[in-house]
């Protein structure tokens, strides 16, 4: 599969007082980058959720290894798998100058709104681990 590539540009709202970005916006940025790829599917979650079914955030291992700074241009560069029938598995970076600052593996679980794990869509199936 083709790493997908998300750019962020680190503004003063992402930044601490010492114009670092705030450890916790990591996981906003590698969030916007996996609801791309969602879209880039042509799964619409509205539809979906209209539907019943949902995605859910059950576990997240993720790796401080620099920082970017306000004014930084990062790039979040991410594969992702299906993993069993209702798993879905993205394996994330957040880079700088093409260095990684920040690694994380989230895993998605389709479910019912009522809390029930439910096959992933057919699109996401389809999507192996290489």
């Amino acid at each position: 599969m083709i790493p997908h590539s998300f750019p962020v540009t680190v503004y003063y709202e992402d930044t601490d007082m010492a114009g670092i970005v705030y450890y916790a916006n990591y996981l906003r940025y590698i969030e916007r980058a996996r609801s791309e790829i969602v879209e880039e599917l042509g799964i619409d979650q509205r539809t979906m959720r209209d539907a019943g079914i949902v995605f859910a955030i059950t576990r997240v291992e993720a790796d401080y290894l620099g920082s970017a700074r306000l004014g930084d241009r990062i790039k979040v560069v991410t594969t992702h798998y299906a993993s069993g029938a209702v798993r879905w598995v993205f394996d994330q970076t957040v880079e700088l100058d093409g260095k990684p600052i920040f690694r994380a593996k989230v895993t998605a679980a389709c479910m019912t709104v009522e809390g029930k794990p439910t096959r992933l869509p057919a699109e996401i199936r389809a999507l192996k681990q290489a």
